[in-house]
Protein backbone atom coordinates (compact mmCIF):
# COMPACT_ATOMS: atom_id res chain seq x y z
CA UNK A 1 0.00 0.00 0.00
CA UNK A 2 1.39 3.40 -1.01
CA UNK A 3 1.85 6.32 1.33
CA UNK A 4 -1.03 8.11 -0.37
CA UNK A 5 -3.31 5.13 0.24
CA UNK A 6 -2.31 5.03 3.90
CA UNK A 7 -3.00 8.74 4.33
CA UNK A 8 -6.32 8.47 2.50
CA UNK A 9 -7.39 5.47 4.57
CA UNK A 10 -6.45 7.27 7.79
CA UNK A 11 -8.50 10.30 6.79
CA UNK A 12 -11.51 8.16 5.95
CA UNK A 13 -11.27 6.38 9.30
CA UNK A 14 -10.98 9.64 11.22
CA UNK A 15 -13.90 11.14 9.32
CA UNK A 16 -15.98 8.05 10.04
CA UNK A 17 -15.04 8.17 13.72
CA UNK A 18 -15.98 11.85 13.94
CA UNK A 19 -19.31 11.17 12.22
CA UNK A 20 -20.11 8.30 14.56
CA UNK A 21 -19.23 10.41 17.61
CA UNK A 22 -21.48 13.23 16.40
CA UNK A 23 -24.29 10.78 15.71
CA UNK A 24 -23.87 9.39 19.22
CA UNK A 25 -24.32 12.87 20.70
CA UNK A 26 -27.33 13.43 18.42
CA UNK A 27 -28.93 10.23 19.69
CA UNK A 28 -28.46 11.51 23.24
CA UNK A 29 -30.14 14.79 22.28
CA UNK A 30 -33.11 12.96 20.74
CA UNK A 31 -33.42 10.76 23.84
CA UNK A 32 -33.31 13.74 26.22
CA UNK A 33 -35.85 15.59 24.07
CA UNK A 34 -38.20 12.61 24.09
CA UNK A 35 -37.86 12.15 27.85
CA UNK A 36 -38.65 15.85 28.34
CA UNK A 37 -41.95 15.31 26.53
CA UNK A 38 -42.87 12.11 28.35
CA UNK A 39 -41.89 12.83 31.97
CA UNK A 40 -43.93 15.02 34.32
CA UNK A 41 -46.64 14.80 36.95
CA UNK A 42 -48.43 12.67 34.36
CA UNK A 43 -46.37 10.24 32.29
CA UNK A 44 -47.25 9.87 28.62
CA UNK A 45 -45.85 7.01 26.58
CA UNK A 46 -43.86 7.42 23.36
CA UNK A 47 -46.91 6.56 21.25
CA UNK A 48 -49.05 9.27 22.80
CA UNK A 49 -46.26 11.83 22.52
CA UNK A 50 -45.64 10.97 18.87
CA UNK A 51 -49.33 11.34 18.07
CA UNK A 52 -49.39 14.78 19.68
CA UNK A 53 -46.25 15.88 17.81
CA UNK A 54 -47.83 14.69 14.54
CA UNK A 55 -50.85 16.88 15.23
CA UNK A 56 -53.38 14.36 16.47
CA UNK A 57 -55.73 15.18 19.35
CA UNK A 58 -55.01 13.04 22.41
CA UNK A 59 -57.16 13.75 25.49
CA UNK A 60 -54.99 15.29 28.20
CA UNK A 61 -51.74 14.89 26.29
CA UNK A 62 -52.59 17.44 23.60
CA UNK A 63 -52.49 20.28 26.12
CA UNK A 64 -49.82 18.99 28.51
CA UNK A 65 -47.41 17.82 25.84
CA UNK A 66 -48.31 20.11 22.96
CA UNK A 67 -48.71 23.39 24.82
CA UNK A 68 -46.49 22.98 27.90
CA UNK A 69 -43.75 20.43 27.43
CA UNK A 70 -43.07 20.72 23.69
CA UNK A 71 -42.37 24.49 23.61
CA UNK A 72 -40.16 24.09 26.68
CA UNK A 73 -38.17 21.25 25.13
CA UNK A 74 -37.81 23.05 21.78
CA UNK A 75 -36.62 26.19 23.57
CA UNK A 76 -34.05 24.18 25.54
CA UNK A 77 -32.89 22.51 22.32
CA UNK A 78 -32.49 25.79 20.44
CA UNK A 79 -30.89 27.68 23.33
CA UNK A 80 -28.39 24.91 23.98
CA UNK A 81 -27.53 24.56 20.30
CA UNK A 82 -27.06 28.30 19.84
CA UNK A 83 -24.89 28.67 22.96
CA UNK A 84 -22.80 25.62 22.11
CA UNK A 85 -22.03 26.78 18.55
CA UNK A 86 -21.29 30.34 19.64
CA UNK A 87 -19.11 29.30 22.56
CA UNK A 88 -16.85 26.98 20.59
CA UNK A 89 -16.52 29.61 17.87
CA UNK A 90 -15.06 32.11 20.35
CA UNK A 91 -12.83 29.47 21.93
CA UNK A 92 -11.50 28.30 18.57
CA UNK A 93 -11.01 31.79 17.18
CA UNK A 94 -9.19 33.13 20.24
CA UNK A 95 -7.29 29.91 21.09
CA UNK A 96 -8.48 29.98 24.69
CA UNK A 97 -10.99 27.88 26.61
CA UNK A 98 -11.91 30.95 28.70
CA UNK A 99 -13.07 32.86 25.62
CA UNK A 100 -16.72 32.07 26.19
CA UNK A 101 -19.48 34.67 25.70
CA UNK A 102 -20.74 34.28 29.26
CA UNK A 103 -17.21 34.76 30.62
CA UNK A 104 -16.26 37.79 28.49
CA UNK A 105 -19.43 39.80 29.07
CA UNK A 106 -21.68 39.39 26.04
CA UNK A 107 -24.41 37.66 28.04
CA UNK A 108 -23.96 40.19 30.85
CA UNK A 109 -24.73 43.00 28.40
CA UNK A 110 -27.99 41.37 27.41
CA UNK A 111 -28.92 40.77 31.06
CA UNK A 112 -28.17 44.34 32.13
CA UNK A 113 -30.26 45.80 29.30
CA UNK A 114 -33.15 43.45 30.01
CA UNK A 115 -33.19 44.22 33.73
CA UNK A 116 -33.06 47.96 32.94
CA UNK A 117 -35.97 47.58 30.52
CA UNK A 118 -38.02 45.72 33.16
CA UNK A 119 -37.17 47.68 36.29
CA UNK A 120 -36.82 51.23 34.93
CA UNK A 121 -38.78 51.32 31.68
CA UNK A 122 -41.43 48.70 32.58
CA UNK A 123 -41.52 47.31 29.05
CA UNK A 124 -43.31 44.15 27.92
CA UNK A 125 -41.56 40.90 27.06
CA UNK A 126 -41.16 41.59 23.34
CA UNK A 127 -39.41 44.92 23.85
CA UNK A 128 -37.31 43.49 26.68
CA UNK A 129 -36.03 40.81 24.32
CA UNK A 130 -35.26 43.45 21.69
CA UNK A 131 -33.30 45.45 24.27
CA UNK A 132 -31.34 42.31 25.17
CA UNK A 133 -30.42 41.54 21.56
CA UNK A 134 -29.27 45.08 20.81
CA UNK A 135 -27.30 45.29 24.07
CA UNK A 136 -25.51 41.98 23.44
CA UNK A 137 -24.43 43.18 20.01
CA UNK A 138 -23.34 46.57 21.40
CA UNK A 139 -21.38 44.93 24.22
CA UNK A 140 -19.57 42.64 21.81
CA UNK A 141 -18.72 45.60 19.58
CA UNK A 142 -17.39 47.56 22.56
CA UNK A 143 -15.22 44.64 23.69
CA UNK A 144 -13.89 44.14 20.16
CA UNK A 145 -13.06 47.84 19.68
CA UNK A 146 -11.40 48.20 23.08
CA UNK A 147 -9.28 45.07 22.55
CA UNK A 148 -8.26 45.89 18.97
CA UNK A 149 -4.65 46.92 18.57
CA UNK A 150 -3.04 45.78 15.33
CA UNK A 151 -5.43 42.87 15.49
CA UNK A 152 -7.30 41.17 18.31
CA UNK A 153 -5.27 39.27 20.89
CA UNK A 154 -7.23 36.60 22.72
CA UNK A 155 -5.85 37.40 26.18
CA UNK A 156 -6.51 41.12 25.82
CA UNK A 157 -10.09 40.53 24.63
CA UNK A 158 -10.79 38.11 27.48
CA UNK A 159 -9.47 40.46 30.17
CA UNK A 160 -11.36 43.45 28.78
CA UNK A 161 -14.48 41.31 28.51
CA UNK A 162 -14.19 40.13 32.11
CA UNK A 163 -13.82 43.74 33.25
CA UNK A 164 -16.87 44.87 31.29
CA UNK A 165 -18.85 41.89 32.60
CA UNK A 166 -17.98 42.89 36.17
CA UNK A 167 -19.20 46.44 35.56
CA UNK A 168 -22.43 45.20 33.99
CA UNK A 169 -23.09 42.83 36.90
CA UNK A 170 -22.67 45.81 39.24
CA UNK A 171 -25.25 47.73 37.20
CA UNK A 172 -27.68 44.82 37.48
CA UNK A 173 -27.15 44.59 41.25
CA UNK A 174 -27.84 48.32 41.60
CA UNK A 175 -31.02 48.08 39.53
CA UNK A 176 -32.30 45.10 41.50
CA UNK A 177 -31.61 46.85 44.79
CA UNK A 178 -34.10 49.56 43.91
CA UNK A 179 -36.59 47.43 41.98
CA UNK A 180 -40.25 47.13 42.93
CA UNK A 181 -41.27 43.78 44.39
CA UNK A 182 -43.50 42.95 41.43
CA UNK A 183 -40.62 43.45 38.96
CA UNK A 184 -38.18 41.13 40.74
CA UNK A 185 -39.47 37.74 39.46
CA UNK A 186 -39.22 38.85 35.82
CA UNK A 187 -35.85 40.50 36.42
CA UNK A 188 -34.37 37.47 38.18
CA UNK A 189 -35.02 35.35 35.10
CA UNK A 190 -32.45 37.54 33.36
CA UNK A 191 -29.93 36.83 36.08
CA UNK A 192 -30.28 33.06 36.16
CA UNK A 193 -31.60 31.71 32.86
CA UNK A 194 -34.79 29.70 32.59
CA UNK A 195 -37.00 27.93 30.06
CA UNK A 196 -39.99 27.90 32.42
CA UNK A 197 -41.99 30.46 30.47
CA UNK A 198 -41.49 28.94 27.03
CA UNK A 199 -44.14 29.90 24.50
CA UNK A 200 -44.34 29.36 20.78
CA UNK A 201 -44.27 33.12 20.20
CA UNK A 202 -40.84 33.42 21.86
CA UNK A 203 -39.36 30.59 19.82
CA UNK A 204 -39.68 32.06 16.33
CA UNK A 205 -36.88 34.69 16.52
CA UNK A 206 -34.45 32.21 18.06
CA UNK A 207 -35.35 29.48 15.56
CA UNK A 208 -34.76 31.88 12.65
CA UNK A 209 -31.44 32.98 14.16
CA UNK A 210 -30.26 29.37 14.51
CA UNK A 211 -31.35 28.49 10.97
CA UNK A 212 -29.63 31.56 9.49
CA UNK A 213 -26.55 32.09 11.66
CA UNK A 214 -25.75 28.43 12.35
CA UNK A 215 -24.90 27.72 8.68
CA UNK A 216 -22.85 30.95 8.60
CA UNK A 217 -20.65 29.61 11.40
CA UNK A 218 -20.40 26.21 9.73
CA UNK A 219 -19.30 27.90 6.49
CA UNK A 220 -16.43 29.56 8.40
CA UNK A 221 -15.36 26.34 10.15
CA UNK A 222 -12.40 25.64 7.85
CA UNK A 223 -11.02 29.17 8.21
CA UNK A 224 -11.50 29.09 11.98
CA UNK A 225 -9.49 25.89 12.21
CA UNK A 226 -6.64 27.55 10.31
CA UNK A 227 -6.76 30.54 12.65
CA UNK A 228 -5.71 28.17 15.45
CA UNK A 229 -2.22 28.17 13.89
CA UNK A 230 -1.97 31.95 14.22
CA UNK A 231 -2.99 34.89 12.09
CA UNK A 232 0.18 34.95 10.01
CA UNK A 233 0.04 31.25 9.18
CA UNK A 234 -3.66 31.46 8.35
CA UNK A 235 -3.10 34.47 6.10
CA UNK A 236 -0.27 32.62 4.32
CA UNK A 237 -2.72 29.77 3.65
CA UNK A 238 -5.17 32.17 2.02
CA UNK A 239 -7.48 33.00 4.92
CA UNK A 240 -8.80 36.55 5.06
CA UNK A 241 -8.19 36.81 8.77
CA UNK A 242 -10.13 39.91 9.79
CA UNK A 243 -13.03 39.10 7.48
CA UNK A 244 -13.31 35.61 8.96
CA UNK A 245 -13.05 36.96 12.49
CA UNK A 246 -15.69 39.66 11.98
CA UNK A 247 -18.17 37.29 10.29
CA UNK A 248 -17.66 34.67 12.99
CA UNK A 249 -18.02 37.16 15.84
CA UNK A 250 -21.18 38.68 14.37
CA UNK A 251 -22.79 35.27 13.83
CA UNK A 252 -21.76 33.95 17.25
CA UNK A 253 -22.88 37.10 19.07
CA UNK A 254 -26.18 37.00 17.17
CA UNK A 255 -26.79 33.45 18.41
CA UNK A 256 -25.88 34.43 21.97
CA UNK A 257 -28.12 37.50 21.81
CA UNK A 258 -31.21 35.67 20.58
CA UNK A 259 -30.65 32.72 22.93
CA UNK A 260 -30.28 35.08 25.90
CA UNK A 261 -33.34 37.05 24.81
CA UNK A 262 -35.38 33.83 24.77
CA UNK A 263 -34.20 32.20 27.99
CA UNK A 264 -31.92 34.58 29.84
CA UNK A 265 -28.20 33.95 30.41
CA UNK A 266 -28.04 30.17 30.86
CA UNK A 267 -24.68 29.97 32.59
CA UNK A 268 -21.65 28.04 31.37
CA UNK A 269 -23.30 26.16 28.47
CA UNK A 270 -21.26 28.10 25.91
CA UNK A 271 -18.21 27.55 28.12
CA UNK A 272 -18.63 23.79 28.55
CA UNK A 273 -20.00 22.60 25.21
CA UNK A 274 -16.78 23.00 23.22
CA UNK A 275 -14.41 21.22 25.64
CA UNK A 276 -16.88 18.36 26.12
CA UNK A 277 -17.30 17.98 22.36
CA UNK A 278 -13.52 18.02 21.93
CA UNK A 279 -13.19 15.08 24.33
CA UNK A 280 -15.89 13.06 22.57
CA UNK A 281 -15.19 13.79 18.91
CA UNK A 282 -11.79 12.74 17.50
CA UNK A 283 -9.50 15.58 16.48
CA UNK A 284 -9.20 16.77 12.92
CA UNK A 285 -12.55 18.38 12.15
CA UNK A 286 -14.70 21.32 13.12
CA UNK A 287 -16.38 21.24 16.53
CA UNK A 288 -19.15 23.70 15.71
CA UNK A 289 -21.89 21.14 15.03
CA UNK A 290 -20.80 18.69 17.78
CA UNK A 291 -20.60 21.56 20.29
CA UNK A 292 -24.09 22.67 19.28
CA UNK A 293 -25.36 19.15 19.93
CA UNK A 294 -23.56 18.99 23.28
CA UNK A 295 -25.02 22.38 24.23
CA UNK A 296 -28.51 21.15 23.41
CA UNK A 297 -27.94 17.99 25.46
CA UNK A 298 -26.64 20.03 28.40
CA UNK A 299 -29.66 22.34 28.52
CA UNK A 300 -32.19 19.53 28.01
CA UNK A 301 -30.51 17.41 30.67
CA UNK A 302 -30.12 20.31 33.10
CA UNK A 303 -33.79 21.20 32.69
CA UNK A 304 -34.82 17.62 33.48
CA UNK A 305 -32.58 17.58 36.54
CA UNK A 306 -33.83 20.96 37.72
CA UNK A 307 -37.46 19.91 37.40
CA UNK A 308 -37.46 16.38 38.78
CA UNK A 309 -34.22 15.48 40.60
CA UNK A 310 -34.93 17.53 43.74
CA UNK A 311 -37.85 18.29 46.01
CA UNK A 312 -37.88 21.89 44.77
CA UNK A 313 -37.76 22.97 41.13
CA UNK A 314 -34.76 24.93 39.94
CA UNK A 315 -34.31 26.97 36.75
CA UNK A 316 -32.00 25.45 34.19
CA UNK A 317 -29.39 28.18 34.75
CA UNK A 318 -28.94 27.10 38.38
CA UNK A 319 -28.06 23.56 37.32
CA UNK A 320 -25.70 24.55 34.50
CA UNK A 321 -24.05 27.09 36.80
CA UNK A 322 -23.51 24.45 39.48
CA UNK A 323 -21.89 22.17 36.89
CA UNK A 324 -19.87 24.83 35.10
CA UNK A 325 -18.36 26.68 38.04
CA UNK A 326 -16.22 23.73 39.25
CA UNK A 327 -14.88 23.23 35.73
CA UNK A 328 -13.90 26.90 35.54
CA UNK A 329 -12.02 26.60 38.84
CA UNK A 330 -10.34 23.40 37.61
CA UNK A 331 -9.29 25.07 34.36
CA UNK A 332 -7.78 28.05 36.17
CA UNK A 333 -5.93 25.82 38.66
CA UNK A 334 -4.58 23.58 35.89
CA UNK A 335 -3.40 26.58 33.89
CA UNK A 336 -1.68 28.04 36.95
CA UNK A 337 0.07 24.77 37.83
CA UNK A 338 1.30 24.27 34.28
CA UNK A 339 2.87 27.71 34.36
CA UNK A 340 0.62 29.02 31.61
CA UNK A 341 -1.42 32.16 31.36
CA UNK A 342 -4.81 33.09 30.04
Amino acid sequence: MSTLDVVTTGRVRRSRARLLAALGIAVGVVAAFAISLMVGHTFYGPGEVLRVVLGETVPGASFTVGELRLPRAVLALLVGGALGMAGVTFQTMLHNALASPDIIGVSAGASAAAVFAIVVLHLDQGLVSLFAVVAALATALAIYVLSYQDGVAGTRLILIGIGIAAMLHSVVSYLLAGAAAWDLPAAMRWMIGSVNDAEWSTLAPLAIAVLVLGPVLVSQAGNLRLLQFGDDAAAALGVRVERTRVISILAAVGLIAFATAAAGPVAFVAFLAGPIAARIVPAGGSLIVPAGLVGALLVLGADLVGQWAFDARYPVGVITGACGAPYLVYLLVRTNRSGGSL
